[in-house]
């Protein structure tokens, strides 16, 4: 018998085997059963939906032409919330078919420096009325009135500062200081609000698994009733692979009096710095130091000393001192 016949009655017989298992009178009335309970749920939606209910509905609200010279003290409404009440499934015609028109607020015949600009009760009913079904009865609005206090803009320029963390990979570490451009921004606001204000900030970034120099364009941090001449900066933040460098720098004491003489144990000190790779030819004996005073040694009681650099560049970050105490002996001279 070739394959295919035998694919061929197997199938066969699985059919029949399903047949077999429809045909018994549990699966019919279960079958039955579950048919009924989906009808009667069925019914249960239908006449739940012309019951009528309470709900809320969100209006936008826009703001058209708004003069460059004024600032608003206080923080603009972004949209209305309706209470309506209609059967379910009107209600349900809101929720998934209807996309409400925004409540416009038109600004252009502003003329004052200051003041308050206001959108009448019966202005946003009227918005809002249009939208709604002939049978739907809107209970209330909030805001009832829209009141936008305003006066004159002034302009200030702060510094921009990045506020953020930067994590490197293994090896590479952050050098030299972040470069924002512009590093300066203007703001304009009210003379009370942009007095409050002395810097602006990126919005809060964290930079990971970083590995070289790469600029970041990155927003900035609004402020309500602020604006600003831009609203993001580019962030460069100076990353280089870091190596080690090991110098052998002599302590050298200071203040001693002519009839001491000091024996330093030992008298040189390895030096080792983690530095970027393109600094590594930069750094000599010469950039580095270890003084120690005679009042430290007064003060020792012959203990050993902890001593550290007291001269290095400001590149170098990071160093280790082996060993990170000295002893010493302090001798009378005799004459």
């Amino acid at each position: 018998m070739s394959r295919l016949e035998t694919s061929k009655q197997t199938f066969k017989a699985a059919v029949t085997e399903i047949k077999a298992f429809l045909c018994r009178q549990r699966w019919k009335e279960a079958l039955i059963f579950s048919a009924f309970i989906l009808l009667s749920f069925g019914f249960w939606v239908l006449l739940s939906l012309q019951e009528e209910y309470e709900t809320t509905l969100s209006i936008p609200v826009t703001y058209q032409n708004v003069p460059p010279s004024i600032s608003f003290s206080e923080e603009r409404p972004e949209q209305v919330i309706v209470r309506v009440k209609d059967k379910g499934s009107a209600l349900l015609n809101y929720t998934f078919k209807r996309n409400f028109q925004p409540v416009m607020v038109d600004m252009k015949d502003i003329t004052a420096k200051e003041g308050i600009y206001s959108v009448s009760r019966e202005q946003i009913a009227s918005t809002i009325s249009k939208q709604l079904l002939a049978t739907t009865a809107m209970l209330g609005f909030l805001p009832q009135e829209i009141n936008l206090p305003y006066s004159a803009i002034y302009q200030k320029e702060v510094p921009v500062h990045f506020d953020g963390k930067v994590r490197t990979l293994p090896g590479f570490l952050p050098t030299g200081e972040t470069i924002i451009t512009p590093s300066h921004i203007t703001i304009y606001a009210t003379k009370e609000v942009l007095d409050t204000i002395q810097e602006v900030k990126t919005v809060y970034t964290e930079l990971l698994d970083c590995d070289k120099t790469l600029p970041r364009n990155i927003k900035l941090q609004s402020i309500p009733g602020v604006n600003m001449e831009t609203g993001r900066v580019s962030v460069i933040i100076p990353i280089e692979e870091y190596t080690e460098k090991t110098l052998v720098i002599p302590v050298v004491c200071e203040h001693i009096p002519p009839h001491y003489t000091i024996r330093i144990f030992p008298p040189e000190i390895r030096v080792t710095c983690h530095l970027p790779m393109s600094r590594f030819k930069d750094l000599t004996e010469e950039d580095l130091a270890i003084h120690i005073t005679y009042e430290e040694l007064e003060q020792g009681g012959n203990e050993p000393l902890s001593i550290d650099l007291t001269q290095k560049p400001d590149w170098i970050h990071t160093y280790a001192l082996d060993p990170g105490k000295i002893e010493y002996i302090l001798e009378k001279k005799t004459y």
